[in-house]
């Protein structure tokens, strides 16, 4: 019997079987994550940071992680007339698929929360986790969080795991650049 109609039609079906089974979960919007981390009273001014080429380059030296995007979507966030701190929306790659994730900073660019906004990978969901999540809190700019260090990693998510820890590294850096003069 020939089987050349397997490699015809059952690596495509195979590929298709497979692609079938990631999902993209969205947990919170961006709205969403922004009153859960600054409460009710909080007012957001939208405050994009565009990165140009030096400060790249600045924040690839400080938190050791390239940087590829051009615009950071980042929110002054206001409570009472005073700035509170600072949402941050940022994505990394999981394993194969993208992370969306948010960051709240207090006014001294301090993590004071971490939520993940939507997850596309089919495992590591686990990153979710709020124990996960909270070892994040309290990191600060000219800190270098390492995975396996300060941040556990998650058996069957390492790379979802080390792709957040590198990105916060990544903003604080930048916070560190743009926003810590402010």
């Amino acid at each position: 019997m020939n089987n050349d109609w397997f490699k015809l039609i059952g690596i495509p079906v195979a590929a298709v079987a497979v692609a079938g089974q990631v999902q993209a979960a969205e947990y919170l919007t961006v709205e969403q994550a922004q009153k859960l981390m600054f409460g009710e009273s909080a007012s957001f001014e939208k405050s994009d940071i565009k990165i140009n080429s030096a400060a790249k380059k600045a924040i690839k030296a400080a938190s050791g992680v390239k940087v590829d995007r051009r615009t950071l979507p980042t929110w002054t966030v206001f409570d009472g007339g005073e700035v509170s701190g600072y949402f941050i929306v940022d994505e990394v790659i999981g394993k194969h698929e993208y992370i969306t994730y948010a960051l709240a900073l207090s006014p001294s660019g301090e993590v004071r929360q971490i939520e993940i906004l939507v997850y596309r990978e089919s495992y590591g969901y686990e990153i979710r986790n709020p124990r996960w999540r909270a070892q994040f809190v309290g990191s600060k700019p000219g800190s270098q969080l390492d995975l396996g260090e300060e941040i556990k990693n998650i058996s069957g998510a390492t790379m979802s795991c080390r792709h957040i820890t590198e990105g916060v590294n990544r903003v604080l850096a930048t916070y560190d650049v743009y926003l810590k003069s402010q």
